[in-house]
């Protein structure tokens, strides 16, 4: 072999090298969300992705199945354990059906961290959760008696009876009703974050209770078809859906008065704190224990609690007075 050739040989077997070495020391992180193709969980996956880009050694696996079920999340995350990813950041269908396969993940080395909706303690590391459950609770309660000062009949549209933030949220929203003198809870009904039973179970609504004022949906999937459905039925100005939504999906329901008002925090930076948190953990910068903080880049950081939970911000109203200043970024 001449030095020439032998010298261009060596340099592309170091070049080599040091490209395998710097792919090992990527970080995989798979973002686990309730389903594809939901306008929320694709908005945190841009959040996901823009954590990725300031770290810089990461890569970002955005998944989940195709309907709201643990069965479904079960099998992708199966999928990413032979996959051997370093760290999975999942939005739970079921709080404790995911634990015996979140556990096998913990035992394989891999990193797994809960957020928007959590898992039980013993399968995962901490959970994130987009706010205080309470605020939360508090918040949809509010945006309905905020328009009915008389007070009346209100209905809650949810996702899956076994969503975890969902049941925490609503169970915190009935805590506070003494708080609001006259609103009265007459059905939850589940949508199952499906576009067209949520539609099916608001007309339900609508006939059953024809004194209904207000529909309360903490579901981005359930306030959008539950706007429609009260359009539909001519009942716009008669009964005002409110709940947690993105202002992308609402902002024609807001200006049509089928929505008076709604929150909801920011997808994106929820996704991208996820993402933070997941990356912190699986490099051994920080350690999910209790009082314990961890940086979550832009957003600050965050203290986990004595259950290994921690709340990222509070929930933001929109109404007709800002909805065209956000509609257009998520």
């Amino acid at each position: 072999m001449s030095i020439l050739r032998k010298a261009l040989t060596t340099v592309a077997l170091a070049t080599a090298l040091m490209a395998t070495g710097a792919h090992a020391e990527t970080k995989r992180i798979a973002i686990v969300v309730k389903a594809l193709g939901i306008g929320f969980f694709e908005a945190a996956a841009k959040g996901a992705e823009e954590a990725a880009k300031e770290l810089g050694d990461v890569e970002i696996i955005y998944t989940g199945p195709t309907d709201t079920t643990a069965e479904g999340q079960i099998e992708v995350i199966n999928s990413l354990i032979a996959q051997k990813v370093d760290a999975i950041a999942v939005s739970a269908n079921d709080t404790d059906a995911l634990v015996p396969t979140l556990q096998k993940a913990m035992e394989r080395g891999i990193t797994v961290i809960s957020w928007d909706s959590g898992v039980a303690k013993e399968g995962r590391l901490m959970h994130l959760n987009p706010s205080s459950s309470a605020l939360i609770g508090n918040t949809i309660i509010k945006l309905a008696a905020d328009h009915l000062p008389e007070g009346g009949d209100v209905a809650i549209l949810s996702a899956t009876t076994t969503s975890t933030n969902q049941n925490v949220w609503i169970e915190e929203a009935k805590k506070v009703l003494p708080n609001y003198p006259g609103i009265n809870i007459v059905a939850t009904v589940y949508g199952d974050d499906l576009a067209d039973k949520s539609y099916r179970e608001t007309q339900g609504l609508l006939q059953t209770y024809p004194n209904l004022k207000a529909i309360i949906a903490p579901t981005s999937v359930g306030i959008v078809a539950a706007a429609q459905a009260v359009t539909d039925a001519g009942k716009v100005g008669q009964v005002n859906v409110t709940g947690l939504g993105l202002p992308s999906e609402m902002a024609g329901h807001v200006k049509s008065g089928a929505s008076q008002s709604f929150a909801i925090w920011n997808p994106i930076d929820l996704g991208y704190s996820a993402t933070m948190i997941a990356y912190h953990l699986s490099k051994g910068d920080a350690k999910a224990e209790p009082g314990a903080e961890i940086s979550i880049g832009r957003m600050g950081s965050v203290k986990l609690d004595e259950n290994g939970e921690a709340a990222m911000a509070d929930p933001f109203t929109y109404d007709a007075s800002n909805i065209d200043q956000f509609s257009s970024i998520f």
